[in-house]
């Protein structure tokens, strides 16, 4: 694999012998990328995005482009559960029988979110209103997290993958490192001899990947899970990475600083709003605006509240309970 520029073929882009493959979303990143590897027994995809009907035609584009059937593809490769990386894996498993592979709190995850029940939506729902949202809010709320289940069905049988392990991906093996934060149980896929890794959303260029609180019992203080993946993957030698959105780019290490720095200013913006005690809700819309979409404002609450879990950690905030909402105030 080389480090020139990439060749343009329609809605493929070759890098080397990696593929990107664009896969549209119907929220404001616009795409995630997939990536396609060649190997002697077939080819290994790399998150496949979310199933709607425009990712479908892409997906079917995008072979027919390359000449290759769903028979082609021998293994599909998670980075994390997320739906915009994960809908698709199920869709793709029934085409061409392949292992889905994917890290095990990763799939405990998908169990909560999208099992029987959705376990994780009442928990969620609990969680907001605890935290301050308001309760007109709280049905549209349901309704928008329940609305994800066709966008990841079917479900894939699912293949673990440890921490550590030795992952084929393509041609070559690669080392899965668990970089949790994120998401529960992210993987990234790094392979030494070419310095190139796969980062998923664990690292991205331009923009900073969302850290929530989640009231899973897997992560209780995730940014601290978040900066602490930073500091150890910033110790790999990376000449490229691909990341799940945005392009591939050669200065990971760099960026990881740059994302650390960037929460360092945030929290201290956040402890800024509490010159007055408050709710994580308030919090949210004095950090990132009024002017969200329910889809943007369950992430910011949930970063918000991944924020504060870390200040109150920290010892820099404390929080109480007054008729049924967490408030928080600085130490």
């Amino acid at each position: 694999m080389d480090g020139s520029p990439s060749s343009r073929h329609g809605s493929v882009t070759k890098h080397g012998d990696v593929l990107q493959i664009k896969v549209p979303l119907p929220f404001p990143l616009r795409w995630v990328n997939s990536y396609l590897l060649p190997g002697e027994s077939g080819w290994t995809l790399i998150d496949p995005g979310l199933r709607t009907e425009a990712a479908e035609a892409v997906w079917t584009s995008a072979l027919a482009e390359l000449g290759l059937g769903y028979s082609d593809i021998d293994r599909i490769v998670l980075t994390h559960h997320h739906p915009d990386h994960y809908g698709l894996a199920g869709w793709f498993q029934e085409r061409t029988g392949a292992p889905v592979l994917m890290s095990r709190s990763g799939l405990e995850q998908t169990r909560l979110l999208w099992g029987d029940g959705q376990p994780m939506t009442q928990r969620i729902i609990g969680l907001f209103r605890r935290e301050g949202l308001p309760e007109e809010m709280m049905k549209p709320l349901e309704e928008h997290m329940q609305g994800f289940v066709p966008s990841v069905s079917p479900q894939p049988e699912v293949t673990v993958v440890e921490a550590g392990e030795r992952v084929r991906l393509g041609h070559e093996e690669y080392e899965a490192i668990e970089t949790p934060g994120h998401a529960a149980g992210h993987l990234c896929f790094y392979r030494a001899e070419s310095a190139v890794m796969f980062c998923g959303d664990h690292v991205l260029p331009q923009i900073s990947p969302n850290v929530s609180y989640l009231p899973d019992g897997i992560d209780e203080n995730p940014l601290a899970s978040y900066l602490s993946s930073l500091e150890a993957i910033r110790r790999y030698e990376v000449r490229l990475a691909f990341p799940g959105h945005r392009e591939p780019f050669g200065y990971l290490q760099q960026r990881a600083d740059e994302l650390i720095a960037h929460h360092a200013e945030r929290l201290d913006a956040m402890l800024s709003k509490l010159a007055e005690p408050a709710t994580a809700y308030h919090v949210c819309r004095a950090t990132f605006g009024e002017r969200l979409s329910l889809h943007q404002l369950r992430f910011a609450l949930l970063e918000t509240i991944a924020h504060l879990i870390w200040l109150r950690e920290a010892g820099k905030l404390t929080e109480s309970v007054r008729e049924g909402l967490v408030i928080y105030q600085k130490a």
